[in-house]
């Protein structure tokens, strides 16, 4: 949604009028889900609307830090609001845990469970500083932000950062109710998603989660236009707006990632590369790989032959800028071994560049729903190895329904060691054989599809207009957006 940056006026930072609509975000403090509000902060401030994002000092700072083609231009836009924050552990990850949930965030998130009253605090001088508040936050922060219901001009809206056939599938099984579309094959299992401490954060949120008026989903009605529909329909106040704006990351994306010398090396070593021929390698930003499974992943991409671009970094810590980062050890020889075919990037890799590049054919990844979501958006088939949390869903949600990727590792195998010879061959699937053809086919229409529901009239356009139009209030583009609506496009699923 790139070309939104010239729908309305630039916003003004020295304007002493005061705001309309002041926007205030609060995401969870990890990486997929700052990202995320990051995205729809530089989309409602494209509106003319300023935006105030909100967080500890540390997650704010990782926040901007880690733009994902975002433009620095509309992030300088964004006001930044640091959160006296209680002092939290930063412990490392652990890569030889079989269970790959990142409990080394958990001291990060209990502190941030804290701040409700710093947050309380916050919205109320807003909110006399403006005519009115609108409070868009995280699901995992409905118990911190809870005081917007005391405060009279000001409404809450949940930001999704899952899919919603991920959010309704655990929505049916905390319910104990089967699911009422019939899948391709068993939905995976939750146990080994979430960690205890982690479930009972997510209790937390129930109560809270009743004062939002509405909520904004990261996909696109024309692939998740059935379980957009059972989550509208299970709202039982029966009033709560709902708008599918996704994918909000910039279809255009910022040329801003550079090294002092010009593009990237890892960009330019993708330029010289031909076109869909390489396969991007990357488990997020949560997950850590023991030595012996990074070594059967080294000799898996070296057998197969295929060219490719592993991003390989350690899990992040609570505090990403807090000391020594483990730096993964690959074979003896390994990369001289494969220079010719194959690049290891140990830096932050600019991923929404790198699906985007004409060279890139496949993307082996963990299936959280930033990276998936991004993959749908440039037409990238995915090899997919869930590692945790909604992983496991996005993964069948992937492979079985949109039918766009492989699975390198079913889930109910994930505590086994994926051999080299697994990895070779689903490598070999994807990127050179005909049914790897078929699904690249397949994940470059749904592509074009997605993408051409941001531009002018499409269909999450529409959507974000609409959005736009409910929280200002405004009349005239509520009006355009229920005209245009109701000639959307028709679902792919």
């Amino acid at each position: 949604m790139g070309s939104l940056t010239n729908h309305q006026n630039q916003h003004d930072n020295k304007s002493t009028e005061q705001p309309h609509v002041a926007v205030i975000m609060v995401p969870f403090p990890a990486q997929g889900h700052l990202n995320q509000l990051m995205q729809l902060s530089c989309l409602i401030t494209s509106y003319d609307i300023p935006v105030y994002y909100v967080g500890s000092a540390i997650h704010n700072r990782q926040a901007k830090v880690r733009i994902n083609g975002l433009s620095p231009h509309d992030i300088a836009k964004i006001h930044f609001h640091d959160l006296p924050t209680p002092s939290f552990a930063s412990p490392p990850p652990n890569p030889n845990s079989s269970n790959k949930f990142p409990a080394q965030l958990q001291p990060a998130w209990d502190a941030t469970l804290g701040l409700r009253q710093p947050v309380a605090t916050y919205l109320r001088d807003m909110s006399s500083k403006a005519n009115r508040v609108v409070v868009i936050h995280d699901p995992m922060m409905a118990v911190v932000v809870q005081d917007v219901v005391s405060i009279h001009n000001a409404e809450s809206y949940v930001f999704n950062c899952i899919s919603a056939f991920c959010q309704f599938s655990f929505n049916c099984e905390n319910k104990g109710i089967p699911f009422p579309i019939e899948l391709p094959k068993e939905l995976p299992s939750i146990e080994g998603c979430l960690s205890d401490e982690v479930q009972s954060i997510v209790a937390l949120q129930m109560e809270p989660l009743n004062y939002r008026a509405g909520d904004i989903h990261n996909t696109c009605r024309l692939i998740e236009a059935p379980y957009l529909d059972l989550l509208a329909r299970e709202d039982e106040t029966g009033n709560r707006k709902r708008w599918a704006i996704g994918p909000i990351l910039p279809t255009k994306l910022s040329l801003a990632n550079k090294s002092s010398d010009g593009k990237l090396k890892c960009l330019e070593w993708l330029d010289k590369q031909e076109a869909k021929s390489v396969i991007y390698v990357s488990f997020g930003t949560t997950t850590s790989l023991s030595d012996e499974q990074i070594e059967e992943l080294a000799l898996g991409l070296e057998q197969s032959k295929q060219r490719f671009l592993w991003a390989l970094r350690d899990a992040d810590k609570g505090n990403v800028f807090d000391g020594e980062v483990r730096r993964v050890k690959l074979p003896e020889g390994f990369e001289e071994r494969v220079k010719e075919m194959g690049i290891v990037v140990r830096d932050w890799a600019p991923q929404p560049e790198i699906l985007a590049h004409p060279s890139t054919g496949g993307f082996m990844s963990h299936c959280g729903w930033n990276s998936c979501i991004e993959s749908i958006t440039m037409g990238v088939p995915i090899a997919a190895w869930p590692m945790h949390s909604d992983q496991p869903r996005n993964t069948m949600l992937v492979t079985d329904i949109l039918k766009i990727g492989l699975v390198v590792r079913e889930w109910t195998q994930r505590e086994e060691l994926v051999k080299a010879s697994t990895i070779e061959n689903v490598v070999r699937r994807l990127m050179a054989s005909e049914e790897g053809n078929e699904i690249r086919k397949r994940a470059e229409e749904l592509g074009a599809t997605v993408r051409q529901a941001t531009e002018e009239g499409g269909v999450s356009r529409v959507e974000l207009d609409s959005f736009i139009a409910h929280i200002t209030r405004d009349n005239d583009l509520l009006a355009r957006t229920t005209s245009l609506g109701s000639s959307s496009q028709t679902s792919v699923v």
